[in-house]
């Protein structure tokens, strides 16, 4: 009885128009996503080769298990910021497998601007740290990193979440007993030289890793010495007489080689404290999600058939199907993995945002991760909605989802604007990952309901009385502002998410979120139900 049957028509005109939109928008994703990863710098990366140099996502490749999967973060960092040179933020993020063990690796890429960290690349190498401090793993750091990009060192170097922030929280996670290991495959200098110096164990590469806090041009100007980048700093002086390199390795492979042997003695235990069931497939294909999710979001759809496809066997247990509808809520299986699943079909009225805070209590006592789908307008608004208390009871599916201590994961599937954003778990809530669709929208309003609030203030305004030219210059130029910066592109190239991913790679993806939240054991606190 808890199988959702699919009532999609794949020959009707609106599924194959949706399908072709959302087809397009996937080979656009892939293309740009294979540019931040080889585009624009031939002739650095051929150098770099040269060298005797993998790239980064080589050696990620040979330090995880053969045929196990690497769960990319952010490949599109800094997408279209300073002038698109760039790629990835300049770092590799994810997790990945070495000896059965999950691990956070955070890899850099010395044919981006020599490794240099900008701001994107700083938030984005703390925002690795968190995710294995949220997943209590291990953290492996292949540096090849020229520190902090100067031009930038204003929104790089001082502030609480700048470039110090990373050292801060490495020590941190050390000593939460969350081992820090480093290999060296090139520069690291400057501020980069803490990354290993902080780290547990390190590996460096004899003849191109190098560690040292001033490079021999700063060394000369600072006191005078002439001394070659080997001797102040290279593999051999720091394996055999500064002790602060434990392994020295004639080559990056075997580097990676005696990293992974170091992750196998770790001796940590990697548990599953969740009640997992044989992997089923979903009873539809995932490709049709493209053909169900409608181009325009003013063209409504139910988000049923596209859980349908994202769950085992399409098996899904609903709550309260009959009551708060614009709000789909229910507990399935991805991947084996329990999750329960919230899911908009519309604005966000009192009735629904009850529903919500009850099914959250439901899945906290039970141990159950959450899956927040988000396609929402927001609450409702209006005097019917006000006079029903939407405010307190929207306030209360905010304030289960921000104390829930269960694994929380987020998608955008759609547009996540203004405080719907927020009862769906967005970014400022800190969900343990969340990932958008290409097609996805992130802002405080729609660009039409934005666009009329900024014209009647012009409208209205005393100081400086409006012309009709003026106003339609401002019509256009909030719109153009509105379709600039809410698209997903723009969010992921600021990291408002974990990265963009396909409709139809969705299952596989959170099927490996819910997998590594598995390994973390249920947090102690409230485990009432609260019937509001």
């Amino acid at each position: 009885m808890s199988k959702i049957t699919s009532t999609v028509n794949k020959n009707s005109d609106s599924y194959k128009l949706n399908f072709a939109y959302h087809s397009e928008l996937g080979a656009q994703l892939r293309t740009r996503i294979e540019d931040a990863i080889n585009g624009g710098r031939d002739h650095l990366i051929e150098r770099h080769r040269k060298r005797g140099k993998l790239l980064p996502r080589e050696r990620i490749d040979l330090l995880v298990d053969p045929c196990t999967p690497f769960l990319e973060f952010s490949t599109l960092a800094a997408y279209e910021q300073y002038g698109g040179k760039v790629h990835s933020a300049g770092v590799v993020t994810g997790i990945g497998v070495i000896h059965g063990q999950f691990c956070v690796i955070v890899a850099n890429d010395s044919t981006v601007k020599g490794g240099a960290y900008y701001p994107e690349t700083v938030k984005k190498h703390i925002r690795a740290q968190e995710i294995a401090e949220k997943h209590q793993l291990p953290c492996i750091y292949l540096v090849d990193c020229g520190g902090a990009y100067l031009h930038e060192w204003d929104r790089v170097f001082p502030d609480r979440d700048h470039f110090g922030n990373i050292f801060y929280r490495q020590c941190n996670l050390s000593a939460q007993g969350l081992p820090q290991l480093a290999a060296v495959f090139g520069v690291s200098t400057a501020g980069a030289a803490y990354i290993p110096a902080l780290s547990d164990e390190v590996v460096m590469v004899r003849g191109n890793a190098t560690i040292h806090l001033g490079g021999p041009s700063i060394v000369k100007v600072a006191i005078n010495e002439d001394i070659s980048p080997e001797e102040l700093g290279g593999a051999e002086m720091h394996t055999t007489v500064s002790g602060v390199s434990d392994y020295i390795a004639e080559t990056e492979q075997e580097a990676l080689a005696r990293m992974r042997d170091i992750v196998s003695k770790l001796n940590r235990r990697q548990g599953n404290f969740q009640r997992t069931q044989p992997v089923q497939e979903p009873a539809y294909a995932a490709e049709e999600i493209k053909g169900i999710v409608s181009k325009d979001f003013a063209q409504p759809y139910d988000v049923r058939e596209v859980i349908a496809r994202l769950i085992d066997a399409s098996d899904f247990q609903e709550f309260k199907p009959q009551w708060g509808t614009s709000l789909i809520c229910g507990t399935a299986h991805i991947q084996g993995y329990p999750v329960g699943i919230l899911g908009n079909n519309g604005p966000l009225f009192s009735d629904a945002s009850v529903k919500g805070a009850h099914f959250i209590e439901l899945c906290e006592q039970r141990n159950i991760p959450l899956l927040f789908l988000h396609n929402v307008p927001g609450f409702m608004v209006g005097k019917a909605a006000e006079q029903g208390g939407i405010s307190k009871h929207s306030a209360k599916l905010v304030y289960a989802m921000s104390c829930a201590k269960v694994p929380r994961f987020s998608v955008v599937i759609g547009g996540s604007y203004g405080a719907g954003n927020y009862g769906m778990c967005g970014r400022g809530f800190r969900p343990n990952l969340m990932f958008a669709w290409p097609n996805s929208v992130v802002a405080t309003m729609s660009a039409d309901i934005g666009t009329n609030v900024v014209m009647e203030l012009a409208r209205t305004s005393i100081s400086k009385p409006p012309t009709q030219e003026s106003l339609d210059k401002l019509d256009r130029e909030t719109r153009a502002m509105y379709a600039e910066k809410s698209g997903a592109y723009y969010a992921t190239s600021r990291l408002w998410d974990d990265g963009i991913i396909e409709p139809e790679q969705t299952r596989d993806v959170i099927g490996l979120c819910l997998a590594v939240a598995a390994t973390l054991p249920p947090e102690e606190g409230r485990s009432y139900v609260y019937r509001m």
